[in-house]
């Protein structure tokens, strides 16, 4: 009560309160302006957030979320010790490290490359054909990888057959799944991914690169003592995203690329969620397995964050 009372009378407390207040009518249409934004982040990403508890329970439609049965970390227990537990934690992560170390850095080597292209029309006409993968829907691309792939009938297998190579079972062998997976999703996204690194190289003073010139460095010299300098905080900044996604491959290509006979290479945790979840109607078992792997995301962002911050000024907090 003393403590309340204080802070009631302190004066310098109610003069920033005020000054607060103040700005905030001073700027209330980027209030406005703002207020869509937040009620969306807040109504789609916040509120559903109460539904994680049935991860707790023995969730029952029925009944209902409030009078499903508490159970604890039952769901969690068994996901840890099925017979499966390491296989999909195993294929979730290399898909996720192999395609961050293939495709991480092709972006930025495209983006260096397209800002030391002086013809614009060839350059614009490069770089619309990067990016163009970028449009294709997932059922398309799934359907793409398939048609070339087929046995016998495949571009890709019948060039391989044209030139005196025994094609390997693409589809079918669990040895090729993820370099497939990879592969098509650095064709599809590489030429994407260069805008951010493109629009950070804008900020380069030209200075820099005429003084360069006079001092007599080499465009590489350039390239390396100038420009990638400049892109550093951009690239920290996505590795660290990526890093805190690297149990997040999605489930669409990967579901529509899985067949029975590379499952044991196909099979990750989002498609495990999806087939417990949605098609085997385990509601509380497949959320508890969608939370600990958002929590394992979680601790891996904040994780390389404070060691990112450690060692450089280019963290996200």
């Amino acid at each position: 009560m003393h403590g309340s009372a204080k802070a009631v009378l302190d004066p310098s407390a109610a003069k920033r309160k005020s000054k607060t207040l103040k700005k905030v009518l001073r700027n209330w249409q980027l209030y406005i302006f703002m207020a869509p934004a937040l009620l969306t982040v807040v109504i789609f990403n916040y509120i559903p957030m109460y539904g994680i508890q049935i991860a707790f329970k023995n969730y029952i439609p029925a009944l209902g979320m409030g009078a499903s049965k508490w159970v604890g970390f039952d769901h969690f227990e068994r996901f840890f010790n099925s017979y499966y537990f390491w296989d999909l934690m195993w294929n979730t992560f290399s898909i996720s490290l192999y395609g961050l170390l293939v495709g991480f850095p092709l972006p930025i080597l495209l983006a260096l490359a397209f800002n030391e292209v002086r013809n614009g029309k060839f350059k614009k006409t490069v770089q619309t054909v990067t990016y163009a993968p970028h449009f294709i829907s997932m059922v398309v691309m799934a359907g793409m990888i398939i048609t070339f792939l087929t046995p016998s009938t495949g571009m890709i297998v019948n060039l391989l057959e044209a030139i005196g190579v025994t094609p390997p079972s693409f589809l079918t062998d669990p040895r090729w799944f993820k370099t497939i997976y990879v592969l098509s999703d650095v064709w599809q996204t590489t030429g994407w991914g260069t805008i951010i690194y493109l629009a950070a190289l804008t900020a380069v003073d030209p200075g820099l690169h005429e003084a360069a010139i006079l001092d007599g460095a080499s465009r590489m010299q350039r390239i390396r003592h100038i420009n990638i300098p400049v892109i550093i905080p951009t690239i920290t900044i996505l590795l660290i995203l990526n890093m805190g996604g690297l149990l997040g491959v999605g489930y669409e290509k990967i579901l529509l690329l899985q067949n029975p006979l590379n499952m044991e290479a196909s099979d990750v945790i989002a498609t495990s969620v999806y087939r417990t979840g949605l098609l085997e109607a385990q509601y509380s078992y497949s959320t508890a397995v969608g939370l600990f792997n958002s929590v394992v995301n979680a601790i891996l962002l904040i994780t390389v964050n404070q060691v990112v911050r450690r060692t450089s000024e280019n963290s996200l907090w």
